[in-house]
């Protein structure tokens, strides 16, 4: 069985999603919080919260696809019939 490796951000995108935590509670609830706190929360999230996110946007992308792909008809050309001289 091969085991997930769950929603992974590249160092840039940690570092921008720590910095935006940290800013959310200073913000919002008067806060301070360490780069650690905010690391831990956000791996809470990736963790636990980010594969219903992922799986929603999975959802989203199969309808997106499916809507296209009715579409194509779409792209049809029409077929002339042709009469059997005979009759």
């Amino acid at each position: 069985m091969v085991k997930s490796r769950g929603i992974e951000l590249t160092q840039e995108q940690r570092k921008a999603a720590v910095e935006q935590i940290k800013s959310y509670f200073l913000t919002e609830k008067e806060e301070m919080v360490s780069d650690l706190a905010a690391m831990l929360l956000l791996d809470f999230f990736l963790e636990n919260i980010g594969p219903y996110i992922y799986n929603q946007a999975i959802k989203d992308a199969h309808y997106f696809i499916t809507q296209k792909l009715e579409d194509i008809y779409a792209l049809e050309k029409p077929v002339r019939q042709i009469t059997d001289p005979s009759s």
